[in-house]
């Protein structure tokens, strides 16, 4: 059974996977690191790639910021494999008002707790529509990491990349409001999906996964 690398989303964790059918693979779920000082998203993944994934044509499957760090894997690793999901493969795909918190960076001075308690805007914007996705979204609100919260924000809002990996499938939600669709290309859309749709769009995920991997 193939090994398959999954790497979460900002403030999640691997219990996003677990509405998944990854029974047709060994899902490895890579844990954070600690960003080190003034760490770029590149070198980050560098770190990642280093301490976790050792084969030589790897299976990586990227969540949101999973996905962009699985993308500066990808360049590292032209035999991979990788898949992503709800995110983005340039600075060119993440929307431009979201860049503009480069110049108004509110997100390095907003107090821990308001961070963790605005789950309305948090619902909103990963588009939490049934109850496993809104619980979920208090699980994440509730142990938020706040320094790699704003180290996360700063380097994806500054993110550079502008390559696009030819090992790359991007499967997309035509409704995900964080990265919405208009503004990126993807291999695969889903019809209505939003940010969340790993959970609330389970079924067709999993089977999208298998067909990618073991066809």
């Amino acid at each position: 059974m193939k090994t398959l690398y999954c790497i979460t989303g900002l403030g999640a964790d691997e219990k996003v996977f677990k509405y998944l059918d990854l029974s047709f693979v060994n899902p490895v779920f890579i844990d954070w690191l600690t960003p080190l000082a003034n760490e770029t998203l590149q070198s980050y993944a560098t770190r990642i790639k280093e301490k976790y994934i050792h084969e030589l044509n790897p299976l990586i499957f990227g969540l949101s910021l999973g996905g962009m760090i699985a993308v500066e894997i990808a360049k590292s690793i032209p035999s991979a494999k990788v898949i992503i999901i709800s995110s983005a493969k340039t600075k060119n795909e993440i929307p431009f008002y979201w860049k503009a918190f480069k110049y108004m960076p509110v997100y390095k001075i907003l107090p821990e707790w308001s961070v963790k308690q605005n789950l309305l805007v948090r619902n909103y914007f990963v588009g939490a529509k049934n109850h496993a996705a809104k619980y979920y979204i208090k699980h994440v609100a509730k142990h938020s990491d706040i320094k790699f919260y704003r180290w996360a924000i700063e380097h994806i809002i500054t993110w550079e990349n502008e390559t696009v990996p030819s090992n790359i499938i991007h499967i997309h939600g035509t409704n995900d409001k964080l990265l919405p669709y208009k503004f990126l290309k993807a291999d695969i859309p889903v019809n209505n999906g939003g940010h969340l749709m790993v959970i609330e769009n389970a079924e067709e995920i999993s089977a999208l996964i298998k067909n990618i991997i073991v066809n």
